[in-house]
């Protein structure tokens, strides 16, 4: 795994969006910072501005003041060629839907990816980490809703990524298969060493990550380190 040092850090971090001649600040100057490796979860409710933090961090949206720092560059300063060489090469993204091309099988979904990584795995090694090692020719069709998801898993991890982001990604499923899903990401980063930030609304799922950010009104209210994580399996739903 990396050495632990910071790989992702926002400085004063403010987004406002304008509805008509009202203003709405979806960030108030966050200021946050992530280690190589780390697990964090961001909780909070509807509206609190934790999508639009992590999606500014992932550089699918952009900040209206502040800066986001990957590796020491500031992302908010570049281009549009730029910014998709950044999430092409540095960042996995898992949403709460799959998105997977259904006329394709579980393997082909994942090597959509890897043939466009710079330093790719194996869409194999890639499905096996999530537990999939026996789907690899099944289509999305075939598959579970949480074996869907963690086919998207395999796919955002393909590419080694630096940052996992995944927002809301147990939010469609019963918690049992939720578990599944969680499983896949805990081994995930403990295998890539990606810093991975989940949002969810579940305050359960706090308990497997290093810290958790508490999200309210656009700003980080509060923040928790976690001394000892628990195995999904271990959480009571």
């Amino acid at each position: 795994m990396p050495e632990r040092g910071t790989i992702i850090e926002a400085r004063g971090l403010t987004k406002t969006y304008r509805n008509g001649p009202t203003e709405v600040r979806a960030l108030r100057d966050v200021d946050f910072a992530a280690r190589r490796g780390e697990f964090v979860v961001v909780l909070g409710p509807s509206g609190s501005g934790k999508s639009t933090f992590l999606n500014i961090l992932g550089g699918i949206d952009s900040a209206s003041s502040g800066s986001v720092l990957f590796d020491g560059q500031d992302i908010t300063r570049f281009g549009e060629k730029a910014l998709t060489r950044y999430r092409r090469d540095h960042v996995g993204f898992v949403f709460q839907f799959y998105n997977l091309v259904p006329s394709l099988t579980a393997l082909e979904n994942v090597a959509l990816v890897t043939e466009i990584a710079a330093r790719p795995m194996r869409p194999e090694e890639a499905l096996d980490i999530v537990g999939l090692s026996g789907r690899h020719g099944h289509f999305p069709a075939q598959l579970s809703g949480g074996e869907q998801q963690r086919v998207a898993i395999a796919r955002a991890i393909a590419k080694r990524p630096d940052l996992l982001f995944c927002d809301e990604p147990t939010g469609a499923l019963d918690s049992a298969t939720g578990v599944l899903v969680l499983d896949a990401l805990v081994e995930a980063n403990r295998t890539t060493g990606a810093t991975t930030l989940i949002i969810t609304h579940n305050a359960t799922i706090q308990q497997i990550a290093d810290r958790t950010l508490r999200f309210a009104d656009g700003h980080i209210v509060d923040e928790i380190a976690n001394a000892t994580r628990k195995r999904p399996g271990d959480l009571s739903w």
